[in-house]
């Protein structure tokens, strides 16, 4: 079945495509328009729009030809009527040149921009790399995958975080989402990747991890100072997978509960017992971090995700259901099903995500 996304894909390649053959289009129009009718009325509005329209969708060459080929058109029509052109001719002839050179300054403008915003795509893909490097497919023996998905086309990183650290206490992750948008939620992400691979090394419990980022963050909002310092958060949920050893723990902070999938296709969300606030609002409580307990049997796998997920709306308003949309599939590695996952969520909402997405998957064989 078709979604609406591939839908609304297809007709954007179709309207391009139209829109590179129209300045030809525009050419041939006005030629037959010039033939067809009496000499006082004009086709200069045709041979004038082809070169502008062929400006910022074409090369400099095909912009130029263009021009060229309007120009012509333009003396040939004139010199059907008479052999030596009036001055409504020679008038004509001079602003269809005079649009041609101008289309190709414009083209040349448009190619400096998409040359800039080339490279700003290029720093924006080095800083997601660096930021959110892709983990490797199999960490202390387990199968890893994630994935990142914007919500704006073009976008490659927002607050949405995730990363992966093999330490003496087991495999440790962190899924997260920073309360906000722009550079200051980049910053505040790589403040908590870098405070988590850092805590996850030295600490010797997932809780004194939670403890670190806290601080860490604490630190950032005082740092960057306005909303920042009183309202700046983050929402995570921290799991370790110790060596060996068939569990899961979990310290959840106003984070999306991870779902457990089965072998067998069953699907259980993984719920701290007890609630707690995002990371960076300490203060306005406190409690003793506890990391629940679970089982994590062979050939189960742990989805963590951000609400990009499970908050992706459809054109109705419906939610998408990861538990249920999950429930009955087998799983056989981590990277299908988070490309999978993409991609449904891309249908489900018909190309319009209004949130990042960030997911990461783990299977023990």
């Amino acid at each position: 079945m078709v979604g609406r996304g591939e839908v609304a894909q297809h007709g954007q390649a179709s309207a391009r495509t139209l829109a590179r053959f129209l300045p030809a289009l525009l050419i041939c129009t006005g030629v037959c328009y010039d033939v067809l009718t009496p000499a006082p009325f004009t086709a200069v509005p045709f041979f004038t729009a082809a070169p502008l329209i062929a400006a910022p969708l074409s090369s400099l060459r095909t912009t130029l030809l263009t021009g060229l080929a309007a120009l012509v058109a333009t003396y040939a029509v004139h010199a059907r009527f008479a052999v030596l052109p009036d001055a409504d001719a020679v008038t004509e002839v001079v602003t269809v040149a005079t649009v041609a050179v101008l289309a190709a300054g414009i083209n040349r403008i448009v190619r400096i921009g998409d040359q800039r915003l080339a490279s700003a795509r290029e720093v924006a893909e080095a800083a997601q790399r660096a930021v959110l490097p892709e983990p490797a497919e199999r960490i202390g023996g387990f199968e890893i995958a994630a994935r990142y998905e914007a919500a704006q086309e073009g976008t490659f990183i927002g607050g949405d975080l995730y990363a992966v650290q093999d330490t003496p206490y087991g495999v440790r992750l962190v899924v997260g989402d920073v309360r906000g948008k722009g550079m200051g939620a980049v910053a505040a992400v790589a403040v908590v990747i870098g405070a988590f691979r850092e805590a996850a090394e030295q600490e010797a419990t997932l809780e004194a991890v939670a403890g670190r980022l806290e601080r860490a963050l604490a630190r950032e909002g005082v740092r960057r100072g306005g909303i920042d310092a009183h309202e700046g958060f983050t929402t995570a949920v921290l799991a370790e997978l110790p060596h060996g050893d068939g569990t899961l723990r979990l310290v959840n902070r106003g984070h999306p509960p991870p779902l457990l999938l089965h072998g067998d296709g069953e699907v259980c969300p993984v719920r701290a017992p007890e609630a707690a606030l995002p990371l960076g609002m300490g203060e306005l409580g406190a409690w003793p971090d506890r990391a629940a307990e679970h089982a994590f049997p062979n050939g189960a796998t742990l989805l963590l995700h951000t609400d990009g997920l499970s908050e992706a709306r459809d054109a109705h308003g419906r939610f998408y259901d990861p538990e249920r949309r999950l429930t009955g599939r087998t799983v056989t590695a981590p990277g299908p099903l988070v490309a999978r996952l993409a991609a449904e969520v891309r249908r489900h909402t018909g190309g319009g995500m209004t949130d990042d997405m960030a997911l990461l998957a783990v299977r023990r064989p």
